[in-house]
């Protein structure tokens, strides 16, 4: 009986090490070079081909907005309204906001929850490219390696650069430049502060919250952006 035991043990701990081990290789294999992107953008997103995929299943044409343009040809609101609204401390962190991830766990223990988001602009850069929506804690080891390898390679001005050229701003319109366009029929280089907090203002939630939605829930983010930007003055010196 015991030996049977000590079998059984065994053949799980070694089906186990297999398993890791064959991930590990899928990682190896799959992982992305990080480092070309200092250099060039991406071809496409994980977020983008989902979008695809999914206009394919139900038959619809694949109509995906974007248009990636240049740091310099993004408004300096929208970069600002990014900021305040999303993670003000982007500057200064390392890829990773270790404030935001403690209250997100805390609100998580006493609401016995899983943790809310707490998301950095480069875990979100990495999660977009990269990753699924779903939460999965080896989806989440993942984003955070790769997060340590865009702060690694990349300047954090591309980092803001690559997520306002890629974040989804509303169904099936990705980064600024087509958001700016399909809403205000202008460039994102030409956004006001009014209208760069209305795009910020739906990244929570892209899906329901855009420039038109007239819930008070999206109309009161609005708000919040203006004052937050009038207030975050040291954000000119860092964009």
């Amino acid at each position: 009986m015991r030996h049977a035991l000590r079998r059984g043990c065994a053949r799980s701990l070694l089906l186990i090490v297999v398993l890791v081990a064959l991930y590990a290789g899928y990682c190896v294999v799959t992982w992305p070079d990080v480092a070309a992107l200092a250099s060039q953008p991406p071809r496409t997103t994980a977020f983008i081909e989902r979008c695809r995929a999914q206009q394919r299943a139900r038959g619809e044409p694949v109509a995906a907005a974007w248009t990636w343009v240049p740091y310099t040809r993004i408004s300096p609101h929208l970069k600002r309204a990014v900021l305040v609204g999303e993670d003000i401390q982007f500057f200064s962190h390392h890829g990773f906001d270790t404030g935001e991830i403690r209250d997100a766990l805390h609100d998580a223990w006493l609401d016995r929850e899983l943790p809310r988001g707490a998301s950095t602009i480069t875990q979100q850069v990495a999660k977009n490219l990269w990753l699924s929506g779903k939460w999965n804690p080896v989806r989440k080891i993942r984003e955070a390696l790769l997060t340590r390898a865009l702060e690694k390679h990349l300047a954090k001005r591309r980092i803001l650069e690559i997520y306002l050229n890629v974040a989804e701003f509303a169904p099936g319109v990705y980064g600024a430049e087509a958001a700016a366009q399909r809403f205000f029929s202008a460039p994102a280089a030409g956004l006001d502060v009014q209208q760069a907090a209305q795009l910020a203002a739906g990244l929570p939630r892209p899906s329901t919250w855009h420039p038109g939605c007239t819930t008070r829930g999206y109309e009161r983010r609005v708000r919040t952006l203006v004052g937050r930007m009038a207030k975050a003055e040291f954000l000119w010196n860092e964009i």
